[in-house]
């Protein structure tokens, strides 16, 4: 009996181990030590295989998952993709087991100085987006195309781009608002685990991290830092990772519910709130003093896959392409003496940083931005190229337009025609660079080719030059119905700026590039 005992108790009382297969995002690595606690205390053995979150999702084909669980950062591209499936097959189990949003941190200096440019001293995506275009900014932040947190990021400022306050749609990135926000990504990872470790070996060069705020407080505790980064909390919101666990195998439920019921004890969560930093679900657990700080706005994830890919093909052009390039034609005909020629300076001026609105930040020159103005009446009266490095390429590009060099006619159809012509050039020397065209006029072509001239040779055009796009601005008597078919012709649109101030307009072009 005595030797019989032993076993008949481990039967009865002990639950049977048992090895469940996760796909997990690799944020989850800190969890080990809790993994090992897990395993003594209910037999259940994790066998952990680690992805960037987005990878993970990309893997997680309905009807043929290879693992029992998926315990990833955040399911909402999980979603997406069931979505795109037509909802086939049934959407795995879901259970929420901690949080973090992802937010910046910043050296105090640096968050400092943003306050400053604020009337509320409240920092928001648009203020990082707009210190980023200037050169003030430089940042780390973790890839996109694989990683939970640099997805969470892009939406964030994409959706304070769009100002809607909603969900994403794809009319709101139809446009890449985003390029001055990109020109200070200086440092990037393929998770927020190696991003962390990076930040640290170059935190002299950097201004900023973009990361979960539980990363951010475990670099903190660390002391690996010279300077504690400032976890700012964007006043424009930000998206929070729930990190669900998800049931792939239903054969395993029995052992799912024993794991949720394990993860989210009190005991367990607190715990995790200790080792991990991320905020506990049970609202019964008291917040260490550093998670007691509100989180703010929560944002909406974009509900359709178009609109991500849209969002990550942007990021994608930038980081491969670098900043892109914009020809400017200008009409600088008789017509634009006086109110015509102020209103095109206070357009640049806003351009170069004096329009302090929410969408002024997001469409203003950035660092290595090329800018090219080309002024025409009856034929082009001056071409300069300036890259915005500083501030003094800004004062010339302002000094062209400051020109009161005007002529007689106006040939905009053979303006448009040379401003090709230019273009051809510019992408004989890097193919690789996006171009597009902006033409401005505010009257009727009465000299040159005619459109019909110019639409016959844009269609004889071949190489890379065929694909740049022309928005045309409307002002003041300016043709809408010709303006309107150059500008299809070439895959671009007209802007009407006849009823609306034209800094507006050109506005709504910036980042519509090939």
């Amino acid at each position: 009996m005595l030797l019989l005992a032993p076993g008949t108790a481990c039967t009865s009382d002990s639950p049977r181990p048992v090895t469940l297969r996760v796909l997990a995002g690799t944020e989850l690595a800190d969890m080990a030590p809790l993994l090992d606690e897990l395993r003594h205390q209910t037999g259940i053995r994790l066998e952990m295989e680690y992805r960037g979150t987005v990878d993970a999702s990309r893997e997680l084909t309905p009807g043929s998952y290879r693992h029992d669980l998926a315990w990833l950062a955040s399911d909402r591209y999980v979603e997406l993709r069931h979505k795109a499936a037509g909802g086939a097959a049934e959407r795995p189990l879901a259970t929420t087991i901690m949080r973090s949003p992802v937010v910046i941190g910043m050296k105090p200096r640096t968050a400092q100085r943003l306050r400053a440019r604020t009337p509320d001293r409240q920092i928001s995506w648009a203020d990082v987006a707009d210190a980023a275009a200037d050169g003030s900014l430089t940042f780390a932040m973790a890839d996109p195309r694989h990683t939970n947190s640099g997805l969470a990021a892009l939406v964030g400022v994409a959706t304070a781009a769009a100002g809607t306050g909603g969900v994403l749609r794809p009319a709101d990135v139809s446009c890449d608002r985003l390029r001055g926000f990109f020109s200070g990504h200086t440092l990037t990872e393929g998770s927020s685990e190696r991003l962390g470790e990076s930040f640290v070996r170059r935190q002299g060069e950097l201004d900023a991290l973009i990361t979960y705020e539980s990363e951010l407080l475990t670099l903190k505790r660390a002391g690996v830092l010279r300077t504690p980064l400032e976890i700012v909390y964007p006043q424009d919101g930000m998206l929070l990772s729930d990190y669900p666990l998800l049931l792939l195998d239903p054969g395993k439920r029995a052992a799912y519910d024993r794991l949720v019921e394990w993860l989210r004890s009190r005991p367990v969560q607190e715990r995790i709130m200790e080792r991990t930093q991320r905020r506990p679900i049970d609202p019964a657990v008291p917040r260490s003093p550093a998670l007691r700080e509100p989180i703010g706005n929560a944002l909406y994830f974009p509900g359709r896959q178009e609109v991500v890919d849209r969002l990550v093909a942007s990021y994608d052009t930038a980081r491969r392409a670098g900043p892109a390039r914009v020809l400017f034609l200008l009409d600088f005909s008789g017509s634009m003496r006086g109110a015509g020629i102020r209103a095109l300076r206070t357009t640049f001026d806003g351009l170069s940083g004096a329009d302090d609105s929410r969408t002024g930040k997001f469409a203003r020159f950035h660092r290595g931005e090329t800018l090219t103005v080309l002024r025409f009446g009856g034929k082009v009266l001056e071409r300069r190229t300036v890259t915005y490095r500083g501030e003094r390429d800004l004062e010339r590009l302002r000094s062209l337009v400051a020109s009161e060099g005007f002529d007689t006619t106006t040939a905009i159809w053979s303006g448009l025609d040379a401003a090709y012509r230019t273009a051809a050039g510019m992408l004989r020397e890097d193919p690789a660079r996006p171009l597009s065209i902006v033409l401005m006029t505010d009257g009727r072509n009465n000299a040159g080719m005619s459109l019909d001239a110019f639409l016959r040779a844009q269609r004889a055009r071949t190489g890379p030059v065929a694909s740049v796009r022309t928005y045309a601005v409307r002002y003041g008597e300016a043709d809408a119905d010709e303006l309107g078919r150059a500008a299809r012709a070439t895959g671009g649109r007209l802007l009407d700026a006849t009823e609306r101030p034209l800094l507006d307009a050109f506005k709504e072009m910036r980042g519509c590039v090939q």
